[in-house]
């Protein structure tokens, strides 16, 4: 009999039930930081909790309707797996359970309940890393999520929210880390002067983006690849294939003259167009990019 069949005869069908309340629930933040659980809504986010908990256990529950079993064959398989632990509560449900329980505005077809992730911000300093990416009090839900995105795609050893960020298991930041969150370290609540102190002594440089920084990452880009070439090049007091600390400011102030203070430089990202300045998340994904592209060229990267 399959994973299918056995749900079969104990789908839950009532919106209102207790549990179905309890899990809709942790769409609010204190309820969140009460249970220790979120919420990864939707295909994507389910195979890649699912992957993470058979080698690290973190799911708590799955609610999954026959149709997405029928569409997601990949997620079948997991869940097959995934049910033998029986720490693991999995129940098949109705569209209507499923929507009453999803913080989405159209639900797709499967949520899973997880434990909470974060690491301690001096974990992810053992050892030394070599591309991390730091949030300094970015509040929207979907820039935090793009930006974790985007970390774990260039490669970075983890991501660090300080104290003042959102809060990285809002239904809204899971979603927008397409599975990323169960991919790499996550610190939240730092206090940015003990992280950047940390993280050079750690070996790290620190670099801040700064629409306005005098230091250009076109410029740094062109000296990395010298470098690499083996041709000479002027000592411009940064090379990008350091192990590097970036930190990106709230969306709408940017970083704040004590945060700019903190770093080593002060990086532009060029805007050749007429935009007045990138999102965050897109001037981050240039940056990350930059550096783990010079750390490659260098040999340096750890992930």
């Amino acid at each position: 009999m399959n994973l299918t069949e056995r749900l079969a005869d104990r789908p839950m069908s009532n919106p209102r039930a207790d549990r179905v309340r309890d899990v809709a629930g942790l769409a609010g933040r204190s309820a969140r930081s009460k249970r220790g659980l979120f919420l990864a809504e939707g295909p994507q986010n389910a195979r890649e909790a699912l992957a993470r908990h058979l080698e690290s256990p973190c799911v708590d529950a799955v609610y999954v309707t026959g149709d997405a079993l029928a569409q997601h064959p990949d997620i079948t398989a997991l869940l097959e797996r995934v049910a033998a632990d029986r720490a693991v509560f999995v129940r098949l449900v109705t569209r209507e359970v499923l929507a009453a329980m999803s913080d989405a505005v159209s639900p797709q077809g499967v949520v899973v309940v997880c434990r909470s992730l974060d690491v301690p911000a001096a974990g992810i300093l053992r050892p030394a890393p070599q591309l991390v990416a730091v949030l300094a009090r970015v509040q929207d839900p979907g820039n935090a999520g793009t930006l974790l995105r985007a970390a774990d795609a260039a490669g970075a050893d983890a991501l660090v929210l300080s104290t003042g960020s959102v809060d990285v298991y809002n239904p809204k930041a899971v979603r927008s880390t397409a599975g990323s969150l169960f991919h790499l370290p996550v610190a939240v609540g730092a206090d940015l002067p003990e992280l950047v102190r940390a993280a050079r002594a750690a070996g790290c440089g620190i670099l801040a983006a700064d629409g306005r920084g005098d230091v250009d990452l076109d410029r740094l880009q062109d000296l990395s690849a010298a470098r690499a070439a083996g041709a000479p090049v002027e000592d411009t007091g940064y090379d990008l294939a350091r192990p590097t600390v970036w930190l990106f400011g709230n969306e709408a102030q940017g970083l704040s003259e004590e945060e700019k203070a903190l770093a080593d430089h002060r990086v532009a990202v060029p805007v050749y167009g007429r935009a007045e300045s990138l999102n965050v998340g897109t001037a981050a994904t240039v940056c990350l990019y930059a550096s783990a592209r010079a750390q490659r060229r260098a040999g340096r990267a750890h992930r």
